[in-house]
Parts: C-alpha cells; structure tokens; sequence
C-alpha cells in the first residue's frame, strides 16, 4: 500500500478510493438484480441498508472529486455503523423468528450477511485510509479526475437512480407489501 502512496499521494488515494467506490456501485446492482429475479420486495431493515451503501458511497464519491479528507471518512464510518446496525438487526429478527433468508444463499451466505460483512469491510478500509492517507492540498478545490474514476462515479450514480426508481415503482412512498420482516397480526381473541 505504501508503494501506491509513495509516488503521488493523492494519486493512490483516488485509486483506492475509486475501487472501493466500484465494489459499492456492484453490491447496489447486486441488490437491484436480487429484487428482480427472487420478486423480493425489499423490507425496511433492506431500504437502509441500501441508504448507507450510497451514503457510504458518497463519502467515497467526496474523497474522489475533492481529495481524501478526514470528515470524507468520517462520512463513510457513520454510514458503515449504520447499516452495520441494520444489517445485524435483520439477521437477529430473521434468526429469532426462524424464518429462511429472502432468495437463495449466495456462496454459502445470506445477502443480509454479506451486507453485514461489506459494513465490517468498509469500517477496516477507512481505519487503514485514515491511518495511511493524509490530507494532501485545499480539498475545496476541484482537482482533476481520470475516465476510470469518471465512469465508476457514474456507475454509482446510475446504480442509486436504479434502485431509488426500482423500489419506487415497487412500494410506491411508502413502506413495500408483504415485507418479510412485518409483524404478523394477532390471531383473532388474543386478549390484545
């Protein structure tokens, strides 16, 4: 890591950071292409973590365009904590209620256990970029961006356009029919 570093540090940064920004932009089409081809409506717990891998993915997106920066970072932790939640609460409830994973296993794993290890993978990242990384220059200025960065920002782009219109014609504004997280409904003379 620090040959990538040593040459043009801003450089290595944005490459970095342009990798970790396209594996994002694939787990979101892999989300997508998971709701089409299994017709799972996404639940609730589904819906934020997909928010935090594009709020993720927008920290990454900052560091890219403006140059790497601690509050980019920061961005990037907060989001990861986040959908770190969301992912551990899915699994608990789907645990605990005994119900089977929505789609089939993917190498083995759930998709809501991948999310939880992509969260734990993102949180390393930024441990290790904001230990290796250094603030190089005036990180309001627009600096220059390479056509690989430019097309995995765009793909990142297009990926949160496709879920956001996806789901939106799915569930509408509000919260998707036949949610497999939903509390089922008391049976009838239950006492409450």
């Amino acid at each position: 890591m620090s040959v990538i570093f040593s040459l043009n540090p801003a450089r290595g940064s944005r490459i970095i950071n342009t990798v970790v920004l396209l594996g994002i932009s694939i787990l979101l089409y892999v989300a997508f292409a998971w709701q089409l081809l299994f017709d799972a409506a996404p639940c609730p717990l589904c819906l934020l973590q997909r928010a935090a891998f594009v709020m993720a993915g927008v920290g990454l997106l900052l560091n890219i365009r403006l140059g790497p920066s601690p509050l980019h970072y920061a961005m990037v932790i907060a989001a990861s904590l986040g959908g770190l939640v969301a992912a551990g609460n899915q699994l608990l409830a789907q645990s605990s209620a005994g119900e089977p994973p929505s789609g089939p296993p993917l190498f083995g794993l759930s998709i809501h256990s991948w999310a939880f290890l992509a969260f734990c993978a993102l949180l390393a990242f930024c441990v290790l970029m904001l230990a290796a990384d250094r603030k190089w220059g005036d990180n309001a200025l627009k600096k220059p961006v390479a056509l690989p960065a430019l097309i995995v920002m765009g793909l990142f782009l297009l990926a949160i356009l496709v879920n956001v219109a996806a789901t939106s014609l799915e569930c509408g504004l509000g919260e998707c029919e036949g949610t497999p997280l939903a509390p089922a409904a008391a049976p009838a003379g239950s006492g409450s």
